[in-house]
C-alpha cells in the first residue's frame, strides 16, 4: 500500500503542506525541518509521484537534449554516449530526469523542440553541440527557454557554454608533431559547420605560423561526418599525392582508425613513416594496432558540467557563463 503526504506528516509531526514545501525544496522551509521531514519519507518509503511534485512547483524536473543529428546515427560516436553518461549523472543528483528530442533532419529536429518546450515537458535544454548556424539555439531564445550548449557558439556572448580550449589543444598536438620534426602535416577534420572543428584549424594554423612552415590547402581534408568509412576513403586518395604527409592530425578518433587502415593497406608504418595523433581518447583508442596517440577532451566532464550548469540556470543560481574542461594528451603507439 502506498504512503501518503499526510502519514509522512502525521510521522513528522508537521502538516502536509509542509510536506509539499520540502518534496519542491522551498526556500521557506528551514533546513532543520527539511531533514526531520525527509527522514521520515525515507523511513516511511514515501516517494513524490512526479506529476504532483509538478504541479506543487511549477517544474518538471526535466532537461531537453539535442543530439547534432538522428539519435542513432550520433550514437555510433563514443563521445555522446560518454558525454550524456555526464549529463545523466549530474541531472541524477539533483533529482531531474532527461529527455532526448528525435529527428533525423534538422527540421524533424527544431518541430521536436518546440513540442517539448511548448508542451511543457523539459525546464531546460541542453545542445550537445556548436555549429556555425545553429538554429536549434535560436529556436530555444525565440521560445525563451534556457539553454546551455557543449561547445564553444560562434558568437558566445549571452549564451551559457561548456567547452574545452580546442584552440590550445590543436595547436599542442600540433607543435608536437612539429617538433618530432615533421613538416608536412595533414588536418582531417568533421564539417567545419562545426564551431569545434574551426577552432581545431586555428589551432592546427596557429601552430604552423609559429614555426614558419608553410600553410598547403591540399593538406586540409573534410569529411561531411564522423566516419570511419570516409576517412579511410580520403586517406588513401592523400597517400596517393607525390607530396604525402609524413603526419596527421585528427579532429576525432573514429575517422583516425579509418585513416590508420589506409595507411596501413598502403603498406606505410605507423608511426615511422606517417605519425597520427587525434581527439576524443575514446576507449577503443588504446585498442587499435598500433594503439592511438589521442587528445582527452573528458567527455563525461563536459556532459556533467552542462547539465549542472543548465540545472543552475533552472533555478536562477547560475553563478557564470562558461565551463572550460581541461584537456590532455594521452600518449600512446601511434606518436614518437
Amino acid at each position: 500500500m502506498n504512503v501518503t503526504i499526510k502519514e509522512v506528516a502525521k510521522y513528522a509531526g508537521v502538516s502536509p503542506s509542509t510536506v509539499s514545501r520540502v518534496i519542491s525544496d522551498s526556500p521557506r522551509i528551514s533546513e532543520e525541518t527539511k531533514i526531520v521531514v525527509r527522514e521520515a519519507m525515507e523511513t516511511l518509503g514515501y516517494h513524490p509521484n512526479a506529476i504532483a511534485r509538478s504541479l506543487v512547483s511549477k517544474s518538471t524536473y526535466t532537461v531537453g537534449i539535442v543530439m547534432p543529428q538522428s539519435t542513432e546515427r550520433a550514437f555510433l560516436n563514443p563521445f555522446f554516449p560518454q558525454a550524456l553518461s555526464g549529463v545523466s549523472a549530474a541531472a541524477h543528483e539533483q533529482g531531474y530526469c532527461i529527455l532526448l528530442s528525435t529527428g533525423v533532419n534538422e527540421k524533424e529536429q527544431l518541430e521536436s523542440i518546440e513540442n517539448i518546450v511548448m508542451g511543457g515537458r523539459v525546464d531546460g535544454v541542453i545542445i550537445m553541440y556548436s555549429s556555425v548556424d545553429n538554429e536549434a539555439l535560436d529556436t530555444l531564445k525565440k521560445l525563451r527557454v534556457p539553454a546551455v550548449v557543449i561547445g564553444k557558439p560562434l558568437k558566445p556572448q549571452g549564451v551559457l557554454y561548456v567547452d574545452n580550449d580546442n584552440v590550445e589543444a590543436s595547436f599542442k598536438v600540433t607543435e608536437e608533431l612539429i617538433k618530432n620534426g615533421h613538416e608536412k602535416i595533414a588536418f582531417l577534420s568533421g564539417s567545419f559547420k562545426f564551431v569545434v572543428s574551426l577552432d581545431r584549424l586555428d589551432g592546427y594554423m596557429n601552430a604552423l605560423k609559429k614555426y614558419n612552415i608553410p600553410f598547403k590547402k591540399e593538406y586540409i581534408l573534410e569529411l561531411s561526418d564522423y566516419i570511419k568509412e570516409g576517412a579511410y576513403e580520403v586517406t588513401k586518395e592523400l597517400l596517393e599525392r607525390k607530396d604525402r604527409p609524413t603526419a596527421l592530425v585528427v579532429t576525432d578518433d573514429v575517422m583516425a582508425f579509418g585513416a590508420m587502415d589506409a595507411i596501413k593497406r598502403k603498406g606505410l608504418k605507423i608511426p615511422e613513416d606517417i605519425e597520427i595523433m587525434s581527439f576524443n581518447n575514446v576507449p577503443t583508442a588504446e585498442l587499435t594496432s598500433p594503439s592511438l596517440t589521442s587528445v582527452d577532451i573528458d567527455a563525461f566532464n563536459l556532459g556533467y558540467e552542462a547539465s549542472k550548469l543548465i540545472i543552475e540556470k533552472i533555478k536562477g543560481e547560475a553563478a557564470k557563463d562558461r565551463v572550460i574542461v581541461p584537456t590532455k594528451i594521452i600518449y600512446r603507439e601511434s606518436s614518437k
